[in-house]
């Protein structure tokens, strides 16, 4: 599995709504002073490789303001990991630096080589046909067989030729998950992805990104402000607070999970008074 290793290096443009290509061109930069900050690609790593993401003194400010300071994380491959936390509180901006979209950081992030993003909008092109914006943004001339296999992977594959606009919600995100399955991806990256859904398409949704990732078996890092999701989904559940992961819990509850479960409603309710809420006011 080839890595991306980032140090501090200068912002670049990319269009967050294309993901990472699974095997993006080499790029040479100028030579620059042994100083200047810098990216490092190593073409591989070892094979039993012990994280899919580990991050290092990882820091990111904006104007003076450090919004992630002197981070420390670490994912296994395969792991399914929810992040949790206030607005502002950095969860978005990590996700957006492990996706090498915010470079301008401070201390090290080794992620795959292959990952890929889908975010709360599904970021379709309007002009293009659901099966074109399924391979958006891959390197060559891909046939579209390989984006109505990523579509049937996600139940779209009958709505290939439709126009976006003519998508519900739920359908455009899955058209948004399926371009990012097609990107083979060792470590998927969710950033609020149910959160415009209604409530019942939103369980949907969750329950068929449960079932990639067990069928995938790639990392998984779920942005989320949503507790129950992320108990429901997650390995692990982090609670990122002022720019740190200052409080982590692993569920080990069973899956299917049931949110009826009195052991599902303790880490529940655990999570929610790490965030801060009143459960027993809620409870009210």
């Amino acid at each position: 599995m080839a890595t991306d290793v980032h140090r501090p290096v200068t912002p670049k443009t990319a269009d967050p709504a294309l993901g990472s290509p699974a095997h993006p061109a080499p790029v040479h930069p100028a030579p620059t002073p042994a100083s200047a900050p810098h990216i490092h690609t190593p073409a591989t790593t070892p094979a039993a490789a012990p994280h899919a993401v580990h991050v290092e003194g990882l820091t990111r400010s904006f104007d003076g303001r450090p919004v992630i300071d002197d981070l420390r994380l670490d994912v296994r491959p395969g792991e399914f990991v929810a992040l949790l936390g206030r607005s502002g509180c950095g969860k978005s901006t990590l996700l957006r630096i492990l996706a090498g979209l915010d470079r301008d950081i401070e201390g090290t992030v080794l992620v795959p080589r292959r990952k890929a993003v889908a975010f709360q909008a599904p970021r379709l092109m309007p002009w293009k046909r659901v099966w074109r914006n399924v391979l958006l943004g891959l390197p060559g001339k891909p046939e579209r067989a390989l984006a109505e296999r990523a579509l049937k992977e996600v139940g779209l594959d009958h709505r290939s030729g439709a126009w976006p606009k003519t998508l519900s919600g739920g359908e455009a995100q899955r058209a948004s998950l399926a371009r990012a399955l097609v990107r083979e991806p060792d470590l998927l990256l969710l950033d609020e992805p149910f959160g415009a859904l209604d409530a019942l398409t939103r369980i949907k949704a969750q329950r068929l990104v449960g079932e990639l990732w067990q069928r995938r078996g790639c990392a998984v890092l779920l942005v989320t402000h949503d507790v129950e999701e992320a108990v429901l989904l997650a390995d692990r559940v982090l609670v990122m607070d002022e720019g740190v992961i200052a409080y982590e819990t692993r569920i080990d509850l069973e899956r299917p999970r049931d949110i009826t479960d009195p052991r599902f409603a303790e880490v529940r309710a655990r999570l929610l008074e790490r965030l801060g809420v009143d459960t027993a006011a809620e409870a009210a």
